[in-house]
């Protein structure tokens, strides 16, 4: 059987950064678990379904985005999610290193360590369609 590509969102931001969200609970876990580079960031709006959303980084750069890049793609994940149409909604963001599959999970859920939690508006980067 062969392996397909997980069906995605993609939003560039500036720099060659981008962001990233999955479509499916499977698609989440392949972005979340083999797409994902260990030292990129990744989202998801906390306590409801939605996008698992990832913050990459352009080829060779490792260093961490700014405050406002993670603020975007935070907001991205609100977007991608039941609390779309939410005032301000809560999302959780790590770095993709701390993120794993407890055994015998269903697809989409995934464990999480060492979170930051932030407060935004869902939206999309300015410019992108939808």
């Amino acid at each position: 059987m062969k392996k397909r590509e997980p069906k995605v969102y993609e939003y560039p931001l500036a720099g060659g950064w981008v962001i990233i969200a999955g479509h499916s609970d499977h698609d989440n876990d392949r972005l979340s678990l083999k797409t994902a580079k260990p030292y990129e960031w990744w989202f998801h709006v906390r306590g409801m379904p939605g996008s698992h959303v990832i913050l990459q980084a352009p080829d060779g750069i490792k260093e961490s985005p700014d405050k406002e890049m993670l603020k975007q793609a935070a907001a991205v994940a609100a977007w991608h999610s039941k609390a779309r149409n939410g005032g301000i909604v809560p999302v959780t963001a790590t770095l993709a290193k701390f993120v794993s599959k407890p055994r015998g999970a269903k697809p989409g859920t995934v464990a999480i360590r060492k979170e930051t939690v932030f407060k935004i508006h869902p939206g999309l980067p300015s410019g992108s369609p939808e």
